[in-house]
């Protein structure tokens, strides 16, 4: 059986590396809850030992970035796993703005006293910095003697707020769901839903968002604990249930939460769980690079997309399946 490479369409491998603690730990600058600036790319370890695991369990590429400790985290890169320099693996960097709702954000700066301590306070400092983004934007196309000195922070926000800039929205429960629409629609953001938890339970206006601004859908990690109150409503069911409602949807792992190389067993327990076999596949393949903005070069075998895939011994659906050999841009380099 041959498959397109898989896309992890939200993980922090590289970022956050194996069995290191807080040496290896380089995905949440948590001084401060807005850092735009900060590019994940310069946080990367592209020899974490966790992208050959990637690549021989068949993930050919990742989305990868910061944290969500920040109310805006920093840029989202698009990597190849395969091994070689680190230059002619990044597909594209800037890939995203990383931005987050919900309890994260709001439990790290209440431990230090600062604002946002509450989903209020969350919102209102991602308005902010964007109103100020816009108004830098304003000046900088001024008269240069009037101009303001360059501010990195601002200037990644300008890239978000004139669409050139995917924005990574961190949201688990509903109501943080609908507040990242909410924002998103308010400042024209090409937005994604990233996790996405209890978004089965607000299809309707999911369906809406997709439909009206092609907002994708990028949901998990579903193989996890419920380790925080947000995720009570976790459920492997999900999938079957967005794919039931019209809405198209990548799976991830937020690796290292689960390990990048068990993205395929997700799609395997969301078939079991009711989503169907060509959904499941997709969602990890096709589905994963529209996600990810990538749609034209990645996700399927087609001529003209790069020579990614595959070949399994069984079923890719079939627990049992093992990878035999790996292609990355049409070159072997696993199997």
């Amino acid at each position: 059986y041959a498959l397109p490479g898989i896309i992890d369409a939200h993980s922090h491998i590289g970022m956050w590396e194996d069995g290191m603690g807080f040496e290896g730990s380089d995905g949440n600058e948590a001084t401060d809850p807005l850092t735009p600036q900060m590019r994940g790319l310069d946080g990367l370890n592209p020899q974490d030992r966790c992208f050959e695991e990637a690549l021989a369990a068949g993930v050919t590429c990742a989305a990868t970035g910061p944290g969500s400790a920040n109310v805006i985290g920093g840029q989202f890169l698009l990597i190849k796993t395969r091994p070689g320099p680190l230059r002619g693996r990044v597909v594209q960097e800037p890939l995203a703005l990383k931005i987050a709702f919900g309890e994260n954000p709001k439990r790290v700066y209440d431990k230090k006293g600062r604002v946002p301590s509450t989903r209020m306070g969350t919102a209102a400092l991602l308005r902010q910095a964007l109103v100020n983004a816009q108004t830098y934007t304003h000046r900088m196309a001024g008269p240069e003697d009037k101009r303001p000195d360059r501010d990195l922070s601002k200037e990644a926000l300008a890239q978000a707020l004139a669409g050139t800039l995917m924005v990574k929205a961190h949201a688990h429960r509903a109501d943080d769901i609908l507040t990242a629409l909410r924002v998103g629609e308010e400042f024209g953001l090409r937005l994604s839903l990233e996790h996405c938890t209890e978004g089965y339970l607000i299809p309707d206006e999911l369906l809406q968002a997709q439909t009206a601004r092609g907002t994708p859908v990028i949901l998990g990690p579903l193989l996890s604990e419920r380790s925080k109150i947000e995720l009570r409503n976790l459920s492997f069911a999900a999938p079957g249930k967005l794919h039931a409602c019209g809405i198209r949807f990548a799976l991830m792992t937020d690796h290292p939460v689960i390990p990048i190389q068990y993205l395929l067993v997700c799609a395997i327990i969301a078939h079991r769980e009711g989503l169907p076999e060509r959904a499941a596949l997709a969602c990890v393949t096709r589905d994963a690079a529209w996600a990810v903005g990538h749609a034209d070069t990645l996700g399927t075998l087609a001529p003209g997309k790069a020579a990614d895939l595959a070949l399994y011994d069984a079923h890719p659906l079939d627990a049992r399946a093992r990878v035999k050999a790996v292609y990355v841009d049409g070159e072997q380099v696993a199997g």
